[in-house]
């Protein structure tokens, strides 16, 4: 079990005073010949020592003075009486990031996922978070991680892959109501990744190769279809206006015999039927030389 005392800091302005304190008392025992100098001013410096400390300017520590808590210190230089005052942990209050993970975890539709998310949160109140909680990083870790294997067994698979950002905020207002009695707060949750087992990958990805194969069939079925209504539109104008299919037959007679060097064998029903015989012959008069 961590105790929730801080580690000893001493502060560099403190280190600082007892050296000054050493040397005072070092020059003053040495000009009147007599130790008792050195010696006070050695118990002022060690005074100083564990008397001053200092504090980050994002972080704040709780002062127990015989076991009382009396208030908080910092940011900067702060006093406390040796022996009589303990200090808590320093509590940074700058945003944090926690890395959550679930394993094997089964989903609503039965299937086994692994699951990362990451977790920003921050200590709003230190005071609550020092005297409600022994160790706030660790419940807000074991939390974390207890909320996200619940949301998992409430989605399906779906949901987690295509819905990262609804699982996530609903993680965040999950975790934000338990911390914040800690003088915690949770920013934001992130869902950065969902692992699923590889024989299913597979058959997932078999899954979407033959939905988009049914889908293409479907698109290439209704063109065809399309294209027959249009056909079908046109052989009634062409039965009921025999002129308008003449000049379709024209047209695509020019449009095979328009590229250089190719050759159209017409029978000559159609070419009588299309009234072209006269018309090949004047083309062929004109194109004619004089003798």
């Amino acid at each position: 079990m961590k105790s929730d005392m801080a580690v000893l800091r001493v502060s560099q302005v403190g280190v600082a005073l007892f050296v000054v304190s050493i040397a005072v008392g070092f020059v003053a025992s040495a000009v009147i010949r007599n130790p008792a100098p050195l010696f006070l001013c050695g118990l002022a410096g060690v005074y100083l020592l564990f008397a001053i400390r200092m504090a980050d300017q994002w972080e704040k520590v709780a002062v127990l003075r015989f076991g009382k808590y009396i208030g908080l210190r910092g940011p900067g230089l702060f006093h406390m009486i040796p022996v009589v005052d303990r200090l808590s942990r320093y509590v940074d209050q700058r945003v944090r990031v926690a890395n959550v993970s679930a394993e094997s975890t089964l989903t609503r539709d039965t299937v086994p996922v692994n699951v990362d998310a990451i977790i920003f949160w921050m200590v709003w109140n230190a005071e609550k978070s020092i005297l409600e909680v022994q160790d706030f990083a660790q419940a807000i870790q074991f939390s974390a991680q207890t909320a996200l294997r619940e949301s998992i067994g409430r989605h399906e698979l779906h949901q987690m892959v295509a819905e990262r950002e609804m699982m996530g905020r609903e993680l965040q207002r999950i975790l934000d109501e338990k911390t914040t009695a800690w003088g915690i707060t949770v920013q934001s949750v992130e869902i950065r990744d969902v692992q699923i087992p590889p024989e299913l990958q597979d058959a997932m990805s078999r899954e979407a190769q033959a939905e988009r194969e049914r889908r293409a069939r479907i698109i290439l079925g209704t063109a065809e279809t399309e294209i027959a209504e249009k056909f079908g539109q046109a052989a009634l104008t062409y039965q009921n206006n025999p002129v308008a299919l003449h000049l379709r037959a024209m047209n695509m007679l020019y449009e095979a015999i328009k590229e250089k060097g190719s050759m159209v064998i017409v029978p000559s029903s159609a070419v009588e039927t299309m009234g072209l015989g006269g018309m090949l012959g004047v083309a062929s008069m004109g194109g004619a030389k004089p003798q």
